[in-house]
């Protein structure tokens, strides 16, 4: 697993491979004896074994999955963390626990020095040390941010989703955009380039769309319970109709005042429906009290009925969605990154994001549009990249299929928890960006597929930086 490219060793296989030894490892071709009368036929010399490219440097761009410690400051470092894994050194408890992201793992194998964050910062609540001046760092090539999108630059985490840690997320357009204006707008033959993005991409539109449902349901259930109950508050009066009419005019009212509730409505109701002819006992609350449940019954029906239409309706939109996202990350790859000079990159496509502990919670409806919202991203990629020779898709989808079928197969003890106790208690963000040894839950944790809801630990950061280096052997660039 942490075998490194020796060129010393390549020489002297190739120069024993060819049976030569004048110095550049090909024999030199060898002619058979022909009969007087026979044409001279000269034999082909052996064909040397393809040269494995030496790696000068590897440039990262990406979310959470690549970050190696964009937000290791402040709070968040106090805390013991710094990228969203189970962070820290803990092979004392298990050696599974190092600590490393699969880009820090691969790196080790490419025998090239440990990534580090091309920027550092945090634009949150001073008052929680969140608040840390962004800082740029020379010679560091690991772009990728936690929360960052493909283009937009909001995603998970940042102010302006309303989070106290503000998450930087620089989009994916913008890292590479930033590595260009310190490399003379060129990559280097020699970099190993990595791309693996739009995770955040499904969250925040997935996030939006419950919220939006959710509303839509709120509004309809809102409007069934004032109807019903105006119904059932009239339904004893003299005059039924009329009395639903100033029944209906008082709630409304009462909607449209400042600081209106649900309660100060029910109260406005019940009022004008005692005074109707012939409703005087609806005043005493053995006779509202069942309507007020019914109509609430009937408003959560109503409300249940809107948001699941509301949500089937736009479903469509967010894979719409993936699908432009997915190609514009594909874009960029081909036009800033190999069009730019990069003759190796590795693209890793969005794994089975349903598949996890936060996937796993939504209905069968969120989880079906999840995995729609997935496969149209990654079937972009696909299209727009594969059969490009300087282009390695890897495909972390399967990988991921693969590890929840078999997890035995892949020394996997589960494949559905979090390693890490997210209680607020012992874990302020609820989330493992500080995650640490001193929080995971009891047990032992260390070969869990998921250290939080969505992000891996790090024996799964290494099946990851494998996969990746087997598909990099098989394209004879490890």
């Amino acid at each position: 697993m942490r075998t490194k490219f020796l060129p010393g060793l390549l020489a002297a296989c190739l120069l024993s491979a060819c049976g030569g030894s004048d110095g550049v490892g090909v024999a030199a071709p060898v002619f058979v004896s022909p009969a007087p009368s026979d044409p001279v036929v000269p034999v082909a010399p052996p064909v040397a074994p393809p040269v494995k490219p030496t790696f000068g440097a590897q440039v990262s761009f990406g979310d959470s999955l690549s970050d190696v410690g964009t937000y290791a400051v402040g709070a968040v470092k106090t805390l013991g963390g710094g990228t969203f894994t189970v962070n820290g050194d803990h092979t004392a408890i298990d050696p599974a626990l190092t600590g490393k992201t699969w880009t820090v793992v691969l790196a080790a194998r490419l025998g090239l020095a440990a990534p580090c964050a091309a920027q550092t910062g945090l634009d949150g609540d001073a008052s929680s040390g969140f608040a840390v001046p962004v800082e740029s760092h020379a010679g560091c090539l690991g772009y990728a941010q936690g929360g960052a999108r493909v283009t937009h630059p909001v995603g998970p985490g940042n102010k302006l989703t309303g989070s106290a840690l503000g998450a930087l997320t620089v989009p994916v357009a913008t890292q590479i955009a930033n590595h260009l204006a310190i490399s003379g707008g060129r990559f280097k033959a020699d970099d190993m380039v990595q791309v693996m993005a739009g995770g955040n991409d499904v969250l925040l539109e997935l996030a939006a769309l419950n919220a939006s449902a959710i509303a839509a349901g709120e509004t309809a259930g809102s409007t069934a319970y004032v109807s019903n109950l105006v119904g059932l508050l009239a339904a004893g009066a003299t005059n039924p109709a009329t009395a639903a009419q100033a029944i209906g005019a008082a709630a409304a009212t009462a909607q449209g005042s400042p600081g209106s509730t649900l309660t100060s409505v029910t109260q406005a109701a019940i009022g004008a429906a005692a005074v109707q002819p012939g409703n005087s006992a609806v005043a005493a609350a053995a006779v509202w009290g069942p309507m007020v449940k019914q109509a609430n019954a009937d408003a959560a029906t109503a409300g249940a009925a809107a948001g699941t239409a509301y949500f089937n309706a736009h479903a469509p939109d967010l894979v719409d969605r993936m699908t432009t996202a997915g190609a514009e990350l594909a874009a960029l790859v081909k036009d800033q990154v190999l069009g730019k000079g990069a003759q190796f990159v590795v693209v890793n496509n969005l794994p089975d994001v349903a598949g996890t502990p936060a996937g796993r919670k939504e209905s069968a409806g969120g989880r079906g549009l999840i995995a729609a919202m997935v496969q149209a991203f990654n079937a972009q990629l696909d299209t727009a990249l594969s059969g490009d020779a300087r282009v390695l898709l890897v495909d972390a989808y399967a990988l991921s299929h693969e590890t929840a079928a078999n997890p035995a197969g892949y020394g996997l003890t589960n494949v559905t928890d979090t390693a890490c106790d997210l209680n607020a208690a012992r874990n302020p963000l609820q989330s493992s960006l500080v995650c640490n040894g001193s929080n995971l839950k009891p047990g032992d944790v260390s070969h869990y597929a998921y250290a939080d809801e969505v992000h891996p630990t790090p024996y799964y950061h290494a099946l990851l930086a494998g996969y990746v280096a087997q598909k990099m052997a098989e394209r004879g660039w490890l």
